[in-house]
């Protein structure tokens, strides 16, 4: 379009056209061309064979919220099953600021030193504003997360925490395909976390502080009901008092035997001069032999298949029920209603889960 300067009321005054601008876009740009999705044969074929790649994508795919990845993800899992189980699981916990990565990054390395394959899965907390989560596990492992034979994966719990569970427990199988015999599940922190992870690993291993006072009054006692053993860390030095260790080993006797026949033992160790490492893996390998040999070992496996099956169940009813597209009308009205006073919980969800099932039936 030509200036209206340069018409005849604006004698004497001439804007020139100017310079043809280039594009922003770069012409020797080549676009790469979209990753096409590996199938399930090929993921699977991945897997098994150990490419990190591979399994890092499958995992992915586990953790997304897409019911098309979900329902790829399945396919996987059920076909990675016959190639899974062969591996020794182990539960970490305790309390904030207990070193629980800086101790996986130095239990990892002593156990990599026989030889074999470790993943690590740490379940990251996630912001409850934001949602966001730090991921930050792995710059606290600056020597495993380097080694070629580790494989860590962070998830952010995301608010979910039965969600991010339930995709742990599938990445497990994938992980046991790919060859990784020896397992680590990071936990939150302590709290409803610890259940969870109990509930798919064979060993639970509590990590506690020395030098920080009374320790018992930190722990709740389902946490010490579920350890197999407890370590107390930082224990170099004068820090350890052999009396808080003796409170350990007391506090234990007070509850009930655990069904293993097991006995807890209490170590001490400490994670920065590498000191008691040896004693504590001594530990994890004489309880799995011990659990071997009584059936307890086979026994807990078939029993958490059994528990992430209900899990399952509860979940999909759950997301059924919420993503039903009359229930998703109804609940505004039902909330505000008991909200008002003008209805009671129970008898709003019953008008609810009426509504659900008359759909159902339709």
């Amino acid at each position: 379009m030509e200036h209206p300067e340069n018409s005849e009321e604006y004698k004497g005054l001439v804007v020139n056209k100017g310079i043809e601008q280039p594009s922003s876009v770069n012409p020797y740009l080549k676009r790469k061309p979209k990753k096409r999705q590996l199938s399930v044969a090929e993921f699977v074929e991945g897997i098994v064979k150990g490419d990190i790649t591979i399994l890092s994508q499958a995992v992915t795919l586990v953790e997304s919220v897409r019911p098309e990845h979900q329902a790829v993800a399945q396919e996987v899992i059920e076909k990675c099953l016959p190639y899974s189980g062969n591996s020794i699981r182990v539960g970490i916990s305790g309390v904030p600021g207990a070193g629980k990565s800086t101790s996986i990054d130095v239990f990892g390395l002593h156990v990599l030193e026989k030889g074999g394959k470790l993943a690590v899965l740490a379940i990251d907390p996630s912001s409850e504003r934001s949602k966001g989560s730090i991921l930050g596990d792995k710059t606290r492992m600056e020597r495993l997360s380097v080694h070629p034979n580790s494989f860590i994966r962070p998830s952010p719990s995301a608010g979910s925490l039965g969600g991010v569970a339930r995709k742990t427990r599938e990445t497990i199988i994938l992980c046991e395909a790919a060859g990784f015999d020896k397992i680590f599940v990071e936990t939150v922190g302590v709290g409803q976390s610890e259940t969870a992870v109990h509930s798919m690993v064979d060993f639970f291993l509590l990590i506690q502080l020395a030098g920080t006072g009374d320790e018992l009054q930190g722990i709740k006692r389902g946490i010490m009901e579920m350890a197999d053993g407890i370590v107390i860390n930082k224990a170099d030095g004068s820090n350890i008092d052999k009396a808080k260790l003796a409170q350990f080993r007391n506090a234990l006797h007070l509850f009930p035997a655990p069904d293993s026949g097991w006995t807890p033992q209490v170590l001490t160790y400490s994670g920065f001069y590498n000191l008691g490492v040896k004693e504590i893996w001594d530990m994890i390998y004489q309880y799995i032999d011990f659990v071997k040999e009584n059936g307890y070992f086979e026994y807990r496996r078939n029993e958490q298949s059994k528990y992430w099956m209900y899990e399952s169940i509860n979940e999909q009813l759950r997301d059924s029920f919420y993503h039903n597209a009359k229930i998703e009308s109804m609940l505004s009205e039902k909330e505000q209603q008991v909200l008002g006073g003008n209805l009671t919980s129970f008898v709003a969800a019953k008008t609810l889960l009426d509504t659900y099932f008359d759909e159902l039936k339709k």
